[in-house]
């Protein structure tokens, strides 16, 4: 589809995944129209290319060139797109049929600025809990696959922050609760779609993903605030260990 505006923007970040297949077909399959698709390869090798070269027509744009992470090629997407919402679907996610349309009545029939649903991974995950955020980050049931956001949102708080290389999207999500921007989450058995359990997330080491965390809540929270969370993970851990059976 040729033109100059559209509802969404869907975001497709791919790094060598032949997965990225099951994307094209899934949008294929949607019955709301109105979307760009832009895919940003960081440099894929020929399996990947080959497959991308394949759907080549399905796709508005096309970026070819090394990134530094998941979420500056994101950020290059999101920059180069012309919807009014941007979704994002990473390469070996996938969008249930229904799902564009489903989220446009959403935007349409609500005053929101964001929307979230539920998807399946490994189980169902659901719901929208912004008040727990400020000691938990689960408060949302994923970043691909399962969130939109208007790009005017975009344009007041910015991109996501490239120096949180596995959690920008944890970032960016403390800082739309802390804004003034309205978001909701869909009825819980709407489900948007699969979101695999292979992501760069899964391949962090608890410690990892423990110290990244608390990088981005030093970013958005007072410091006594942080050490006070921090006294809970720790005194959780320990408990976790001792009556572990």
């Amino acid at each position: 589809m040729k033109q100059d505006k559209f509802f969404f923007s869907i975001i497709t970040p791919v790094l060598n995944n032949p997965e990225i297949k099951n994307v094209f077909k899934c949008l294929k399959n949607q019955s709301f129209r109105n979307f760009e698709h832009i895919v940003v390869d960081g440099g894929s090798k020929k399996n990947t290319i080959k497959i991308i070269n394949k759907n080549k027509k399905k796709i508005s744009k096309l970026i070819i060139e090394k990134d530094e992470s998941l979420y500056e090629a994101i950020n290059k997407g999101i920059k180069h797109s012309r919807g009014k919402v941007i979704g994002i679907l990473n390469s070996d996610d996938v969008y249930y049929r229904g799902t564009l349309k489903l989220v446009h009545n959403y935007f349409l029939k609500n005053k929101i600025d964001y929307l979230f649903g539920s998807v399946f991974k490994d189980r169902l995950m659901h719901g929208f809990f912004p008040n727990k955020i400020w000691y938990k980050f689960n408060v949302f049931p994923s970043h691909s696959c399962g969130f939109f956001v208007k790009k005017s949102v975009h344009h007041k708080l910015g991109l996501y922050d490239t120096k949180f290389k596995y959690s920008s999207d944890r970032d960016f999500i403390y800082r739309l609760i802390n804004s003034k921007f309205n978001g909701i989450s869909a009825k819980k058995y709407q489900i948007f779609g699969n979101f695999s359990p292979n992501g760069i997330s899964s391949k962090l080491s608890y410690s990892e993903d423990l110290i990244e965390s608390f990088r981005v809540r030093l970013k958005n929270q007072n410091l006594f605030i942080v050490i006070f969370v921090l006294f809970l993970t720790i005194a959780k851990n320990i408990k976790n260990i001792l009556f572990k059976k």
